[in-house]
């Protein structure tokens, strides 16, 4: 969905909120990770991500479209929600490890089995991040644009003005001096 669709969608959801779900549907699971990342509780995760839906569905009368993904506006609410909910201190903490470990694709709990995979992702990501911010500033750059912002040479080059030879070499010479850290 592009911005021009999510716009003529939003447009209708404030007339019929039934068209909400369409929103829902797209932006859910990407919320629900963030709150988890941030929360690292299940069930807080699950109020909260609920609270973040509810308040962009009453509120959605009050938005105003200034060319941004409307994602941006649920993460803005979820991190009132988190922040709210901390400074009131009202939270309990449970561990992920008591999440099952097999579950049924219909089961509601697949959800919980799915973000907690991308807690370990993150924890990963984390590692090598660490890792990364050791390398030169070059390097972090190309290695940064390439893996986690998934460009092509070709952009990365026209990105940082640099011909495509140069951030292929750049490319390997950093992966070379991050290797020498991870080993």
């Amino acid at each position: 969905m592009d911005l021009f669709e999510e716009k003529e969608i939003i447009e209708k959801a404030k007339k019929n909120p039934e068209v909400f779900g369409l929103l829902y549907d797209k932006y859910y699971q990407p919320i629900f990770s963030y709150v988890l990342k941030r929360t690292a509780n299940i069930e807080l995760t699950q109020d909260l991500t609920s609270q973040t839906f509810f308040k962009a569905l009453t509120k959605l009368g009050t938005f105003r479209w200034q060319n941004v993904p409307f994602s941006s506006w649920l993460y803005r609410i979820a991190g009132n929600e988190i922040a709210n909910h901390f400074r009131k201190n009202k939270y309990r903490v449970v561990s992920l490890e008591k999440i099952p470990t097999l579950v049924s694709s219909s089961n509601p709990l697949t959800e919980i089995i799915k973000a907690e995979n991308e807690l370990e992702k993150q924890k990963d990501f984390l590692s090598i991040q660490e890792k990364i911010s050791k390398l030169p500033f070059k390097y972090q750059e190309v290695i940064t644009l390439r893996f986690f912002e998934k460009k092509k040479i070709k952009e990365i080059s026209q990105i940082l003005g640099k011909r495509e030879g140069t951030i292929k070499s750049l490319l390997h010479r950093g992966l070379a001096k991050l290797k020498t850290f991870i080993t």
